[in-house]
């Protein structure tokens, strides 16, 4: 749609896991002493500005903009079908987190912090399937390290990726 990837998208740990189909609606999230962003799920049906269409977002993403040590007090707390989460990452190693919209988070009193969030359409609609593959595309990767690209295996285990979609149940969007 037009719209240039952030760069921790480009990167290549961040895009098998992610799979992003449509980047939108990126926003700067600074938060003054005593201001806080209660606890929340994202909307996952949210309307294109000054267009007559909706699209469906599958993932948050908060790109963290200071160091764990600079923050005073804004921790992302994030609960999940995994339990809640604190949330403090490095920005200078470009930390970042991917949740699904069905999470709920909440920045916690926060006084000087800055976050950019971003959401996205992934090609993939199903989490668990996004999951499958990026274990999968995370084994591709690993073999090819150890055994070298040319190694059978290596050549085969791509294609299987690329054909999944009937086996996930057709969740390629």
């Amino acid at each position: 749609m037009g719209m240039m990837e952030p760069p921790c998208i480009r990167m290549t740990y961040i895009r098998p896991s992610l799979m992003p189909r449509i980047v939108r609606f990126a926003r700067l999230n600074r938060y003054g002493l005593g201001r806080q962003f209660g606890t929340h799920v994202d909307r996952a049906i949210r309307a294109v500005p000054s267009a007559p269409v909706r699209i469906r977002m599958d993932l948050s993403v908060t790109l963290f903009l200071a160091e764990p040590v600079d923050y005073d007090g804004g921790e992302l707390t994030v609960e999940d079908k995994y339990g809640t989460h604190e949330v403090k990452l490095p920005a200078a190693t470009g930390g970042a987190i991917s949740l699904d919209q069905s999470a709920s988070r909440q920045a916690r009193d926060p006084r000087r912090t800055g976050r950019l969030v971003f959401w996205l359409q992934s090609l993939i609609r199903d989490d668990g399937a996004r999951s499958l593959l990026f274990d999968l595309d995370q084994t591709i990767h690993e073999l090819s390290l150890e055994r070298g690209v040319a190694d059978a295996a290596c050549v085969r285990l791509p294609g299987i990726y690329h054909k999944s979609d009937p086996l996930l149940g057709g969740c390629i969007a």
